[in-house]
């Protein structure tokens, strides 16, 4: 399975990341130990929510949506 996830700083209220892995769990550990740089300044961060995909191509496209305009409003509206 591969899953698209939300993230949001603890450290900046309403400060929130979109990514997909095929383990969330494990994926708030690396945000949270600074492996991924653009997320290490803002540490920690919490899960807010994540979906599951039978196809990483699926996932895929599910997280390049989410980071559009009309995608962020869904989010907010229908999501987290």
């Amino acid at each position: 399975m591969f899953y698209v996830y939300c993230i949001e700083s603890t450290q900046v209220a309403g400060h929130t990341t979109i990514g997909f892995t095929q383990n969330p769990k494990q994926r708030l550990l690396d945000h949270n130990r600074g492996c991924n740089p653009s997320t290490a300044p803002l540490t920690p961060w919490k899960l807010k929510g994540y979906i599951a995909f039978d196809s990483k191509q699926g996932a895929m496209d599910f997280e390049s949506y989410l980071k559009t305009g009309s995608g962020r409003a869904f989010r907010k509206r229908r999501l987290w």
